[in-house]
C-alpha cells in the first residue's frame, strides 16, 4: 500500500457530483456534529525535507535514567533446523499465528523473547528473531538510527531479484543508500504529478464497482466485494496514476490476476493457501518457486507501465536513474504496495464497518452527506474534513487489523529496548520482528483494545492516541521523507479508504456483509445494500 508529500488541497482535488448524487434540495440535511478536528490528516505540505541540523550540545537534552530492571531476553530457538521447522508448524498450523505469540507472551510473561519465524529451511536458513509485541518496544523499529532496514522488508528471507527486473526494489533499501532518495523522490513525483485525478478517477471507478455488485445481488442474491474490488482498485490506479485504462490496451482485464499472481510468488513462503497442509507446507513454505514461472505475464506488466509512465521515467532519470529500474519500482509501488494494500484493507474496513451495524451506517450517511451538502454537493478534501466520524472510522480500521502486520529490522549497533515491565539489551546484528496488531491493540495504551470503537479518535484523548496508530510503518502524526522507511504514499492511502467509505455511504443507507478467510485479508460476500433514502 503505498504521500504525505502531496499538497491535497481542496481547490486541488474535487470534482462536482453526477446529478443523481447530489442531495435533494427539498430534504435538509442537519449539519455534521461539530467534533474538534483531527489534526492528524493528510499532509498539508510536501515531506521531501532532509534532516534538521544537530541542535548545539547545550540545548541537547539528556534522557532520564533508565529505571526499568533489565532482564535477560527470554525464549529460544531450539535445535538447528528441527526448531525453525516445528516453529513454523505451530505457527501456521498447531496454534496459528496469533495463538503462536499469545503462548508465547503467557510462557515467557514477557512481550519481548525470542523464537523463530517462518518460512525457516529451505527458504531461510537463520530464522532467529527477537519479538516485540507491545506498543512501547515495537516503535524501535521505524527508528533508522538503530536499525537497519535493508533487505528485511519480507522478513527472514528475500525473494528473488528475478521478481523485479533484476532490481533490488524501494522496499528493500536502507535510508542510508544511495538509490533510496532517488527512488522515494520518484514515488512523490508521481503523487503530486497525478493528485488532481485521485477523487474523480475514485468517483468513476468504484462508481463501476457498486454497479456490479448491485447486478450480481439481483441476479445471485449475492456478491464478492473481494473480485469487484480487484478489478475496481487496478483500473482506479492505472486511471488516476498513469492515465491509462488497462481494458483499452494489451493488458486488457487480466491485471490484477496477473499482480494476485506475482505477489503470490513473493509471499507464498509465509501465507496460508488452504491447500492440503503436506503440499502446502512440504512445497510452499519450503522452496521458492522459480520465477520463470511468472516472467511472461510479468512482462506484460512491466510494458503497460514503461509505456504510460513517460514523465516520471524522464524524471527518473534527471535524478540519475535509469528507466528500467524507475519503472521496475514503479510496478511494485503500484501493483504490490497500493494494489496490494487496497485488495487486503479495503475488505478488512469494510468487514468492521459492516458487523458495526445499522446504528453506525445511519451516522455515516447522515455526516456524509450533511457536509458535503454543505460545500456544494462535491466531495472535496475540504468536505472529508467536516466528517470526524468518519476519518476515526479509517483510523480505527489501519488500527485494529493494520494491512502489513509483520515489520522487521537488523540493529546497527548495541543499544537498550523497553517494554512496559523491562528493558532488554539488544546487540548489534539481532534481527528484531513486530508482529503490528499486538502493538496497536496494547491493553496498556488502549481502552477496549480488541474492540473495534468507530468514535475512538474523535475527541482530545483520541486525538493523542494517533501517535501508536502504526500502519504506514512509522506514526501516524508523522509524515514520510526521503530519509525514513515510512509508506511514501500514507496520505494517498489514507485518502483513498476515506473515499470509500464517502462513496459507500453517499450511495447506500446501509450494507449486510457475509465474512470469511482468505490469504490476503478478510474475504467479504455483500448480502444486501440498501440505497439512500435521504
Amino acid at each position: 500500500m503505498a504521500s504525505s508529500s502531496l499538497a491535497f488541497s481542496s481547490s486541488q482535488l474535487q470534482f462536482s457530483l453526477q446529478r443523481s448524487q447530489k442531495l435533494p434540495a427539498s430534504k435538509q440535511l442537519k449539519p455534521a456534529p461539530l467534533f474538534r478536528p483531527i489534526t492528524a490528516s493528510v499532509s498539508k505540505k510536501p515531506s521531501f525535507s532532509t534532516p534538521s541540523p544537530p541542535q548545539p550540545a547545550s540545548t541537547v537534552v539528556t534522557a532520564k535514567p533508565n529505571k526499568l530492571p533489565i532482564r535477560k531476553i527470554p525464549g529460544d530457538y531450539g535445535l538447528p533446523l528441527i526448531g525453525p521447522w516445528k516453529d513454523r508448524q505451530d505457527y501456521f498450523y498447531n496454534q496459528g499465528r496469533d495463538e503462536y505469540f499469545k503462548s508465547r507472551i503467557q510462557k515467557y510473561q514477557s512481550t519481548v523473547f525470542k523464537t523463530n519465524m517462518p518460512p525457516g529451511p529451505l527458504v531461510s536458513f537463520n530464522s532467529k528473531v527477537t519479538v516485540l509485541l507491545d506498543g512501547k518496544s515495537f516503535p524501535v523499529l521505524f527508528d533508522t538510527d538503530k536499525v537497519e532496514k535493508k533487505d528485511v522488508f519480507t522478513g527472514t528471507y528475500m525473494p528473488s531479484t528475478e521478481l523485479t527486473g533484476g532490481y533490488r526494489i524501494l522496499s528493500y533499501l536502507d535510508p542510508s543508500e544511495p538509490n533510496h532518495a532517488k527512488l522515494k523522490k520518484i514515488m512523490f513525483f508521481l503523487l503530486s504529478l497525478r493528485r488532481d485525478q485521485v477523487i474523480p478517477e475514485f468517483h468513476s471507478s468504484y462508481t463501476e464497482l457498486f454497479d456490479d455488485l448491485e447486478r450480481e445481488l439481483a441476479t445471485k442474491g449475492k456478491a464478492s466485494f473481494g473480485e469487484a474490488n480487484d478489478q475496481a482498485a487496478f483500473k482506479f490506479l492505472a486511471r488516476s496514476l498513469y492515465g491509462a485504462n488497462p481494458v483499452d490496451t494489451k493488458l486488457g482485464s487480466d491485471g490484477p490476476k496477473i499482480v494476485s499472481k506475482w505477489v503470490l510468488f513473493q509471499l507464498h513462503p509465509i501465507l496460508i493457501l488452504g491447500l492440503p497442509r503436506l503440499l502446502e507446507d512440504g512445497i510452499f513454505h519450503s522452496v521458492s518457486l522459480p520465477p520463470f514461472l511468472i516472467k511472461k505475464d510479468y512482462k506484460r506488466l512491466y510494458d503497460f507501465f514503461y509505456q504510460n509512465s513517460t514523465p516520471v521515467l524522464d524524471e527518473a532519470e534527471k535524478l540519475g536513474l535509469s528507466r528500467e529500474e524507475a519503472c521496475h519500482n514503479l510496478i511494485f509501488a503500484t501493483c504490490f504496495n497500493s494494489f496490494g494494500g487496497m485488495k487486503i484493507f479495503f475488505p478488512n474496513m469494510l468487514k468492521w464497518v459492516g458487523r458495526a451495524g445499522a446504528k453506525l451506517h445511519s451516522e455515516l450517511a447522515q455526516e456524509i452527506r450533511s457536509a458535503i451538502q454543505s460545500t456544494g454537493g462535491k466531495v472535496t478534501m475540504a468536505a472529508m474534513e467536516r466528517m470526524p466520524l468518519m476519518k476515526s472510522v479509517v483510523y480505527e480500521s489501519l488500527r485494529i487489523e493494520p494491512p502489513v502486520p509483520l515489520q522487521f529490522a537488523r540493529a546497527k549497533r548495541d543499544f537498550v529496548i523497553e517494554s512496559h515491565d523491562a528493558a532488554f539489551q539488544i546487540k548489534e546484528g539481532e534481527m528484531l520482528f513486530g508482529f503490528q496488531p499486538f502493538a496497536t491493540k496494547d491493553p496498556k495504551i488502549f481502552d477496549r483494545a480488541d474492540e473495534f470503537v468507530p468514535e475512538r479518535f474523535i475527541d482530545d484523548e483520541g486525538e493523542k492516541l494517533l501517535k501508536h496508530v502504526l500502519w504506514s510503518n512509522g506514526p501516524e502524526t508523522e509524515s514520510p521523507t526521503v530519509n525514513n522507511k515510512q509508506c511514501a504514499g500514507k496520505d494517498f492511502v489514507v485518502l483513498i479508504s476515506r473515499l470509500m467509505l464517502v462513496e459507500l455511504f453517499l450511495r447506500y443507507d446501509s450494507i449486510d456483509i457475509e465474512v470469511g478467510a482468505s490469504p490476503l485479508g478478510a474475504k467479504v460476500t455483500v448480502t444486501s445494500l440498501k440505497k439512500a433514502s435521504f
